[in-house]
């Protein structure tokens, strides 16, 4: 099985950006498909973004659309989120997740899609 580790996570003002990275190890990242979610204190943990396997289809979630970016580098076992803009909203835990199997990113919109989480990373946006 594969393990995550997310990286990258920080306090930031307002109005910065910020690229979390998602390191995979035991498997190749390209036998998943990835995943960010993200969960502020005391709310669900909510989709972000997902990316196929191949990176060549991707989804977001309406809230993050236009600042977000999801990528994958299968070289580097490694998925990325970008994010422009930052909101104090933005404030939270951001997770990786991955699943084995092989459908277009829009399938991959709910946590119970997903096989594999990592720890977190936090990301803290101060206004």
């Amino acid at each position: 099985q594969v393990q995550l580790v997310e990286s990258g996570g920080g306090l930031v003002q307002a109005g910065g950006s910020l690229t979390l990275s998602c390191a995979a190890s035991g498997r190749p990242l390209s036998s998943y498909a990835m995943g960010w979610f993200r969960q502020a204190p005391g709310k669900e943990r909510d989709f972000v973004a997902a990316i196929s396997r191949s990176g060549s289809s991707t989804y977001y979630a309406d809230a993050v659309k236009g600042r977000f970016t999801i990528s994958r580098d299968n070289a580097k076992n490694t998925v990325y989120l970008q994010i422009h803009s930052l909101r104090p909203e933005d404030t939270a835990a951001y997770y990786c997740a991955a699943d084995g199997r092989y459908y277009s990113a829009a399938y991959f919109q709910t946590r119970d899609k997903f096989s594999y989480w990592g720890q977190g990373t936090q990301v803290t946006v101060s206004s």
